[in-house]
């Protein structure tokens, strides 16, 4: 009998305890309306840390302090799913950069051994978290509504071979959505990379396929690997994100998109993940 890659690791691991298997990377997208405000505030009280606490109460407009909310009450259920503690008791930190991280106990984790990376994303009501083990994840989502000044700036970060695909897009939505995916992915990837807007967004690039999908990656020259799995979605329409996860033979190549905020036990829609986008060298040519 034919036994195929996941049952062999499934195996092993029931042979080794010390093992993994691996597991996929999940992505929750979740909307403001997903949570009461009433709700969301009697989480954050009960859940969020001092420092949390105190970011959120700096807000000026109630509609962005329910943003934050949501978002932060949302990356500590979904990791203490993860991570097998109590939403409370997970310690987060941040680098220099201000990239936020999991803390695990001595020990590990309950669930998923030592390392359980997570990122963040925000715009206009929706909330993108993605959680990996054993990688890093960077994530991001944009609403394709953005004022023609804010995209037009958005351009000028781009390489000159971007720039010039995005020229060739008809004015409006065609080229709106160009320019939001390609932002995306360069957002995710910095991210991933715990550089934020520190990497400056024209030392590396993109070429996309038309309707969605990246053929070819060219990396900044400080990583040198450059093996990168991008994923690009459209969650809830006229809603563009996208992931970067850091590619490895250990890692299972499905994504688990899961939609709200994760009290029930709904299926995620799986979604295979493509071939790692391994790193080129030299200028994208121009098409």
């Amino acid at each position: 009998m034919t036994v195929s890659a996941p049952q062999a690791l499934q195996r092993d691991a029931a042979q080794d305890p010390s093992r993994q298997v691996p597991a996929p990377v999940k992505l929750w997208i979740c909307s403001n309306e997903d949570l009461a405000p009433a709700m969301a505030g009697v989480l954050a009280t009960h859940w969020l840390d001092a420092h949390e606490q105190e970011i959120a109460g700096r807000f000026l407009f109630e509609r962005d302090r329910r943003q934050y909310l949501v978002a932060h009450t949302l990356v500590r259920r979904a990791l203490a799913l993860e991570a097998g503690l109590a939403e409370a008791e997970l310690v987060i930190f941040r680098s220099s950069r201000g990239r936020p991280f999991l803390q695990p106990p001595d020990g590990g984790l309950p669930r998923g051994g030592a390392h359980l990376d997570f990122n963040l994303s925000h715009a206009s009501g929706y909330n993108l978290l993605g959680v990996v083990r054993g990688h890093r994840i960077g994530v991001d989502v944009e609403r394709i509504d953005r004022d023609a000044f804010a995209i037009d700036t958005i351009v000028e970060t781009f390489t000159p071979q971007e720039q010039q695909w995005v020229a060739q897009a008809a004015h409006g939505r065609p080229r709106e959505r160009r320019v939001l995916r390609l932002w995306t992915l360069k957002e995710a990837y910095s991210k991933a990379r715990g550089l934020g807007l520190g990497l400056p967004f024209d030392e590396f690039a993109f070429d996309l396929a038309e309707d969605r999908g990246v053929l070819g990656f060219w990396p900044p020259a400080d990583d040198p690997a450059g093996r990168w799995r991008f994923v690009e979605l459209e969650p809830v329409p006229d809603v563009l994100a996208a992931v970067a996860v850091q590619a490895g033979a250990d890692q299972d190549a499905v994504l688990q998109l899961h939609h709200g905020f994760p009290w029930g036990r709904a299926a995620p829609h799986r979604i295979a993940l493509p071939e790692p986008a391994e790193g080129r060298r030299g200028a994208p040519a121009a098409r």
